[in-house]
This record gives C-alpha cells, structure tokens and sequence, in this order.
C-alpha cells in the first residue's frame, strides 16, 4: 500500500467557505476519520467537519517519528471493521498512515478534512441551541471561529507536545543526548553509539530492536518488568483463508472474530487463574531467550496479567537482540544522573553516549480544550460520564475512549454507531438538543475513578486520574471497560431512558 498521505487544505477552501456544521469533529485520526466514514454512511444527511491540527491525517501514527513505531494491536481488530486489513497482524506506522488514507480516498472524505487547524476553545450557548468552536490556524496564525449543532471529540487522550520524563535527580549534569520517543528528531544518528533506554513498556520493545543493528550497544533499563507476549507476525487462519480465495471482507471479519474470541479467554483467565497465564506467558519468553535465570530477574513482572497491557513482540526481535548480546536489560532504581551516565540504588553505574526516555505520556484531557457551557467553565475532574462516551450537563457532545485490553478502534467503531443513532432519533423526535442529566437519584452517587486501579494501573492512568471525569456508583453514569460486555449493550441502550434530557 503506498497511498499518499492525504494533502493539507487551506483553512478555509476557496470553494467552500462554509463554518456552521450539523456535526464537528475534532481530531483526524483514526477515531475521526472512522467517525466521518459512520456518519456518511448513517446520517447521510448530515453535513460534518474534521479539524486537525496538524498538516494531515494519522493522529499519533504521524506524529511519531521514532524508529520501529508498530502497532501494539493487531490490525485485525485495531483496523476499522468496515475496511479489511490485509497485511501483517503488526504494522508499521506507515501503513497504517496508507490503510486511513485509503478510508479517506474511499469515502471522499478530503473535502470534509481542515487542516492546521488548532481548537482553542469550545463554547455552548444555550440561547443559539449550538456550540461555537474557535480556531487558530497553526500555519496564518489566522484566528477562525466555526458552528456546529454537535460536537464530537474524538482528539485522542495524551499531549503530543509534553511526554512525561520524571524529574530525575541530576538529570541537568548528564553532558550527553536525553531524547523522548514522542519527540524524536529528525535524522538522529546514533550509529555506534553506547545507548540506554529508560522503559519496558511497548515503546522500548519496539525501539530497542529496531535500534539494535546500528547503535553500539544497548541497555534497556527498567524499574520493574512487563508481560510480553510473542510469536510470528503473521496470522495463520488469515493465511488459509487466502490460499482458498476468500474474499478479504470475510477473511477480515472472521480473522477479527477469533482474535476477539482469543482476548476474551485471555481476560477472563487472567482473572480467575493468572498464575497460570503468567506461566504461559513466560514459559515463550523462556523458549526465546534461553536464559530461566534473566527472565526471572528481568521479565518476571510484580503485577497480575493485564493488569496492564501486554506488550507483543513479532517474531521475537526483542528477544533475538538479547540472545545475540546487542542488548543487556538492568532491572533497578535510579539513584542519580551523572554527567555520563546513570547512577543505580545497587551502586552500579551505566555510561551512555545517549539516553532515551520510553517513560510513557501524559493523559490530556478532551485535548487540553477550554469548555463553557453558557458563560461557565467546565471542569471535567468534576462532571460524571453518561456510559464513557457524553458528560453530565454537556449538551449535543460525545466523546471517543477505547478500551484497554481490546484494540481502541472496536470502541470508537461502537461510539460513532451509537451517535450517529442518537442523531437520527433526535431528527425523528423533533429534537434539536440532548442532555446527560443527573436525576434526584443520582445527586448523591460517589465518585468513582475513571478506571480502578485494581482493573487498570499503568503510570499514565495513575497520574492522570484526577483530572479525567467520574464513574458514578450506578448506571448509567459509569463507563464500561469490557468490549465483551459493551458490544451487546451499546447498540441496544435505551435512548429515551429519563437520563437523556430532549428539547
């Protein structure tokens, strides 16, 4: 697949100078263009807009740059289920990029894409029954302001411009390179050069051997492990299906089918008999690096399976690179940074010409986009989720988050279905306005996390946590985490419920 990445538009196109939409979306990545793909198709009566930021579609798979980037999912599932994948599992970054350019082409869907256009604010007035969207174009600086009857938020979750790096003692003395992934320069050469990465999650899997080859050596060092998990980067299934014929729309759907099939066993062991998926998965990691002793020191993890997630490595590089000593993993604190190197809890000392921070991201919540509704500013920390997908008290808006354990996608796919039918019984019912709404029995729900810790306990959600709206203690106001449990229930809620308030 070698499409073109689809091509920046001017702000405002000399054709169509239109700033008033049935529906705005915000974000082209793989949620917006997913979504747009869903309200062509369902509300197809509805005019929309996508506003992007940056100069073309893809979200994080343009943004980052760093070598190897991958999907963490298979792109069976990770995929739109409308669109069949029909490459490896695990993708590149770059044809992934191609797959939703394809979408684009497709669907026609450039001519509804903005880009370059930055959303500063977000604005509901309750008097002109719509939401007014300000805009700066990234590249005229220009200041633009759009309407639209519907907002739907679908920007992603982290903050592409400030990754998190702990604030390390001495991280000023080290004289040498400190790179985060998420800001990967251009062009950067670290041909045989001694490199540490800080990390052990899906990020440094990725990098490290992508890295292997060329840089002198590497140390991957980690506080605790991660559960990895690996084998070839193909599908087997998926391959018969092909030597038969199959048409690729059913090869993707059944492939999809039993990779969805095989995550729910895994989830559901991983509860009720982790210790015997913990030995699954470390007796692969075993038979790849041949070492029992370093994969109990070093990828023997303290937690329970999918506590977070776990971290695929196609076809064993990772592994491979260990084995074959271009790579050494160092299981401890850090103490200090030196001016060339790092200074473990243990008293070791690792020296490193370069060092890469694979710490992970910071969560932004609804993009960093300063809400009000009617002159009031809205602190999300403080609003309760309708069912993980609207907000208490924010009118004609939804949001986009996608599972954990399952690939985002299959979310967003059941998001864009359920407004574009919560949009097609608004027409029918007159209806120019709908409200998540507290009721008498809900004023006194505790407030829950976003996500318990005991579900889901990565760094960037425990950081995050208190700046992300509240589960309340019963339905409606919670959000579903299980795509097992959400894909019968979420096409079949009830939208008259007495919760979603008409006008």
């Amino acid at each position: 697949m070698n499409i073109p990445l689809a091509k920046a538009e001017p702000a405002l196109d000399e054709q169509n100078k239109q700033t008033h939409f049935d529906v705005l979306i915000v974000g082209a990545g793989v949620s917006g263009v997913g979504a747009a793909h869903h309200l062509q198709e369902q509300c197809p009566d509805k005019n929309f807009v996508i506003l992007e930021t940056m100069g073309t579609h893809g979200g994080t798979w343009y943004s980052h740059k760093y070598p190897g980037i991958r999907s963490d999912s298979d792109l069976y599932t990770f995929g739109y289920r409308f669109k069949p994948w029909m490459g490896a599992p695990i993708a590149e970054a770059g044809l992934i990029l191609d797959y939703m350019g394809e979408v684009i082409e497709e669907d026609h869907l450039a001519k509804h894409i903005r880009y370059h256009q930055k959303v500063t604010k977000a604005e509901w007035h309750s008097s002109l029954g719509r939401w007014t969207i300000t805009v700066t174009n990234t590249e005229t600086e220009e200041e633009l302001v759009y309407t639209a009857d519907f907002l739907f938020m679908c920007q992603g979750y982290y903050d592409h411009d400030n990754p998190y790096t702990p604030d390390w003692p001495g991280l000023s003395d080290y004289k040498g390179q400190i790179i985060h992934p998420q800001l990967w320069p251009e062009g950067l050469d670290y041909s045989g050069k001694k490199v540490i990465v800080i990390g052990s999650g899906a990020t440094a899997a990725t990098l490290i051997p992508a890295m292997a080859d060329k840089a002198g050596h590497i140390t991957m060092l980690q506080r605790s492990p991660t559960y990895f998990w690996t084998g070839e980067n193909r599908n087997e299934l998926a391959d018969q299906l092909r030597a038969l014929d199959i048409p690729e729309e059913w090869t993707h759907e059944i492939v999809r089918r039993q990779l969805l099939a095989l995550g729910k066993e895994i989830q559901n062991l991983s509860k009720e008999a982790p210790d015997m998926v913990k030995e699954e998965l470390l007796k692969v990691v075993r038979e790849q690096v041949g070492d029992d002793a370093l994969v109990e020191k070093h990828f023997t993890p303290s937690y329970r399976p999918w506590q977070q997630r776990l971290a695929f490595v196609p076809d064993g590089d990772l592994f491979k690179a260990v084995k074959a000593g271009k790579v050494d993993i160092v299981t401890d604190h850090i103490e200090r940074f030196t001016e060339t190197g790092i200074l473990l809890k243990s008293g070791q000392v690792l020296e490193a010409d370069m060092i890469i921070t694979a710490t992970g991201f910071n969560l932004l919540v609804m993009g960093g986009i300063p809400f009000e509704v009617d002159g009031q500013p809205v602190d999300f920390a403080k609003r309760f989720t309708y069912r993980g997908l609207m907000l208490d008290g924010l009118p004609n808006m939804a949001h986009v988050f996608g599972y954990f354990r399952t690939s985002w996608t299959m979310r967003a796919d059941l998001i864009s279905d359920y407004v574009c039918r919560l949009l097609n019984h608004m027409d029918a019912a007159g209806a120019k306005v709908v409200t998540p709404t507290l009721r008498a029995e809900d004023k006194d729900m505790t407030p829950r996390p976003w996500v318990s810790e005991e579900e889901f306990n990565p760094g960037y959600m425990l950081r995050g946590r208190d700046k992300m709206p509240k589960n309340g203690d019963h339905e409606p106001w919670t959000f579903p985490t299980d795509y097992y449990v959400e894909k019968d229930l979420l096409p079949n809620y009830d939208l008259d419920d007495g919760v979603l308030i008409y006008q």
